[in-house]
């Protein structure tokens, strides 16, 4: 069976994962819950405040950081662009 994989954008020479939300604005601590980079919301929340999440190329450590079309997630190494649908 294909595989149902996001689509990747090659920006400022690095690969984007694009992340399409439903509605905005999102919470950023549900952004890495639903998106399987962590394992639970309390995980999610504990490495945003612990400063171990980038929005916009900024350290975010703010848990409820509202989320819109556009902004750029940087995680672990993966770097995340939402998209509204």
């Amino acid at each position: 069976m294909p595989q149902n994989n996001p689509p990747l954008l090659q920006l400022h020479h690095k690969t984007v994962r694009v992340v399409d939300i439903t509605r905005e604005p999102v919470e950023l601590y549900k952004i890495l819950k639903f998106e399987g980079l962590v394992t639970t919301g309390g995980e999610a929340k504990l490495l945003i405040a612990d400063g171990q999440v980038n929005v916009n190329g900024e350290i975010e450590t703010r848990r409820r950081k509202k989320m819109m079309d556009g902004d750029e997630i940087e995680f672990r190494g993966e770097t995340f662009q939402l998209r509204l649908v």
